[in-house]
């Protein structure tokens, strides 16, 4: 693919991509843009931004809505020397996305300048990321989740595991490469499943001692080396409240940046009627409980995560629209 892109399609000329539906387009062009370093380099000229300090993202408050916004190259070259920064200091950005025109997108973490200087040249406020991630709305929590998880991967990846040396980011940030042997290492995330457990009349949910108070979730654990979906799906309810999945279904994926990047693999696993007794696992978990839907109805309707008051006068609550989990308890919902 990467050769036909090169020889057959010049990376200047985004009308060419045009030739095909839009979605291959824009993966056409970014699939270019994470090969060829000068193309690349290129496209930071043209390109927007999303812009982190300490891998906080900058929000801007319009109304009583947050938005994530995204500066233009000139805009950021600008804030940059009025920042003490240069140019060069662009090519730091890591490679998010494009537009549907072929406008390419970027997150830079501009962590070393003053804070509340670049703060009131942006007009925004960099907030601590997990409190933005359930400010914004879904689409800008996707987008910030992947462009701070690249940024994270970038810093903590420094050094070659195998020689010790740097290494060094190519102009899009796909890779690293560790110039000592030639090791490539790519941004990587970890399978996570997460599993709604109904009985046909009841769902279970569950919550851990590092939950923030009145706080139940769907039950959720990371995939062991060499384990299926399935499989993982089966230990974990097994291991952490002692029930036998009977069969189970596909829901959906999200990638989720708590505490560090994994793909939330979502499913519902179904268990015999009569199984209703659990057997907690206390080192997982510290509460496990079956709802029916009348007691989930009025926590599913929340679309935020309340404040510190509000969760001492709320029975419990679930993760907000932002989380899978959620969707997994919707959908459950909708089948009773």
């Amino acid at each position: 693919m990467h050769f036909f892109l090169r020889n057959f399609i010049k990376p200047a000329s985004r009308l060419s991509y045009r030739m095909a539906s839009n979605y291959v387009s824009r993966i056409r062009y970014l699939c270019d843009l994470k090969e060829d370093d000068e193309a690349c380099r290129k496209a930071l000229s043209s390109g927007t931004f999303l812009l982190f300090h300490g891998l906080s993202p900058l929000l801007q408050r319009i109304e009583n809505k947050y938005i994530a916004p995204f500066v233009t190259a000139s805009e950021l070259n600008g804030i940059l020397k009025k920042l003490g920064q240069t140019e060069k200091w662009m090519e730091e950005s890591v490679l998010t996305g494009c537009t549907e025109s072929l406008v390419p997108q970027f997150a830079l973490d501009l962590g070393q300048t003053e804070k509340a200087r670049a703060e009131m040249l942006l007009k925004g406020r960099f907030v601590e990321f997990q409190k933005a991630f359930f400010l914004v709305e879904g689409k800008d929590s996707a987008m910030l989740s992947q462009a701070q998880a690249l940024l994270c991967w970038h810093s903590t990846h420094l050094y070659c595991g195998r020689t010790g040396q740097p290494t060094q980011k190519n102009i899009s940030g796909s890779k690293r490469v560790c110039g000592t042997d030639e090791v490539i290492y790519y941004p990587q995330m970890s399978p996570v499943v997460i599993m709604l457990v109904s009985n046909g009349t009841h769902c279970l949910l569950a919550r851990q001692k590092r939950f923030p108070p009145g706080m139940y979730s769907a039950l959720a654990g990371f995939c062991n080396i060499g384990e299926t979906v399935e499989e993982a799906v089966h230990r974990e309810v097994a291991e952490e409240v002692g029930l036998d999945v009977s069969s189970l279904s596909y829901s959906g994926s999200q990638h989720w940046p708590f505490p560090s990047s994994s793909l939330m693999i979502g499913c519902h696993a179904m268990v015999q009627p009569k199984q209703n007794k659990i057997e907690l696992n206390n080192s997982e978990l510290e509460d496990a409980r079956w709802f029916d839907a009348t007691e989930i109805e009025e926590p599913l309707k929340r679309k935020q995560v309340p404040s510190k008051k509000e969760m001492g006068e709320i029975a419990f609550w679930i993760p907000p629209p932002q989380a899978l989990a959620h969707h997994l308890i919707k959908e459950w919902m909708q089948r009773q």
